[in-house]
């Protein structure tokens, strides 16, 4: 049975990949700040499931999570780093507390519960793995999501340099790249103007939380067992191309016909 750690756990994304590996047999340890709702989320899933409330913006807080965990319930075989801040603010409006926390979150709290893990994994020669869940916005910006594109960016640069210096003690690192996910619930709430914008994929429907559950999952296990420093983008092809585009000419438009082309002139130059 393995032991799954997963944080965020009470989170839509989160709480997926927890009824996931459950679903799997796994044993879980799942954390969250919020004590009430990751305790909620543990009851849902029943079985031997523990809840621990952490706040992941402490700096001892990581390391004494997948210590603790280690510890009371076994060694760790998964670690899934799904916790994350993504408040909007313009780059212009930044001030260096909120830029802080949400580094503090994003990037350093899965680089330090990552730092633990291998650790305590290498002591004890055991192999294991990393999923660290990073977003579409790694890859492209947008108003408002300057200062969370930049933590994830990061977080999938960490994931590789994690794999590289990690692989070796049979340890892979990988992350899940979401695109626009429909989570029930008020953390995330967007209007229905920007769900349809950012929505758009040549799938043709929004992703769901099992959606990138089933992908954490695949990447965790065996079959995905020569997989590490990979981001995995699970959005319906939006980081295809810019699907919201139109076309430069139309079908049909005689303007969009390259024109014929113009037979070479053989020349020759002087001979010796």
């Amino acid at each position: 049975m393995a032991h799954v750690i997963v944080t965020g756990a009470a989170g839509g994304i989160g709480g997926a990949i927890a009824e996931e590996f459950a679903a799997q047999g796994a044993l879980l340890t799942l954390t969250d700040r919020d004590p009430e709702a990751v305790e909620r989320a543990a009851a849902r899933l029943g079985g031997d499931t523990a809840a621990h409330a952490a706040d992941l913006a402490d700096p001892d807080a990581p390391a004494g999570l997948v210590e603790r965990a280690w510890a009371e319930r076994g060694p760790v075989d998964v670690l899934v780093n799904a916790a994350g801040v993504y408040p909007s603010i313009d780059m212009a409006d930044l001030d260096a507390r909120t830029w802080d926390r949400l580094f503090a979150v994003n990037l350093r709290a899965p680089v330090l519960t990552t730092a633990a893990f291998a650790r305590l994994a290498m002591a004890a020669g055991r192999p294991g793995t990393v999923v660290n869940i990073s977003s579409g916005s790694a890859l492209r910006s947008r108003p408002g999501g300057g200062p969370y594109a930049s933590s994830k960016a990061a977080l999938e640069m960490a994931t590789r340099a994690a794999a590289l210096e990690l692989g070796e003690h049979g340890i892979r690192v990988n992350a899940v790249s979401p695109g626009f996910v429909l989570v029930a619930g008020d953390c995330n709430p967007v209007s229905a103007e920007y769900a349809a914008a950012i929505g758009a994929n040549p799938l043709g429907r929004p992703g769901s939380p099992r959606d990138i559950a089933r992908a954490v999952v695949w990447i965790a296990g065996r079959d995905a067992s020569w997989i590490t420093g990979e981001v995995l983008r699970v959005d319906g092809g939006s980081s295809a191309g810019a699907l919201h585009l139109p076309r430069i000419w139309q079908p049909g438009d005689t303007r969009a016909t390259p024109p014929p082309a113009t037979p070479a002139t053989l020349t020759e130059g002087p001979t010796s």
